[in-house]
């Protein structure tokens, strides 16, 4: 699939997430095992993505149940185009995710789509550092 990427300059607003989401357009693909336990597969084009998480739109509609585990991966021609400017995990091959949130698809056209928490270790933040108070009399 030769989709090109469509980002935007600006970073998503954060509504007060922990981490900065950016609108970036890739094709990616989930992977995944049904309640029979057959693999799935599903053609997904992202939305937006920060460190810990991705919200896709889905190329037709499937049936993923909350809290599934599902395999993220960018095509081929998305993880070298763009590597730079993506968290570091989404470049690196498949991430292992857990649907969190499904949103239907409406009538008006508007795609069905999935938000994926990513399964990586959070980045270590800095801790602050404390200054050391002497209590007066």
């Amino acid at each position: 699939m030769g989709m090109t990427s469509l980002r935007s300059i600006a970073p998503a607003p954060t509504h007060g997430r922990s981490d900065e989401r950016r609108n970036v357009r890739l094709a990616a693909r989930l992977t995944w095992k049904d309640q029979r336990g057959t693999t799935r597969f599903a053609s997904v084009v992202t939305h937006n993505v920060s460190e810990r998480g991705v919200y896709v739109e889905c190329q037709s509609a499937v049936s993923i149940p909350l809290h599934r585990l599902v395999h993220f991966q960018l095509e081929r021609e998305a993880r070298e185009s763009d590597a730079l400017a993506l968290p570091f995990s989404l470049p690196q091959g498949r991430v292992l995710s857990a649907v969190y949130r499904v949103t239907p698809a409406a009538r008006s056209g508007r795609p069905q789509g999935l938000a994926l928490r990513l399964m990586v270790d959070p980045k270590r933040r800095p801790v602050a550092q404390v200054t050391q108070v002497r209590a007066t009399a």
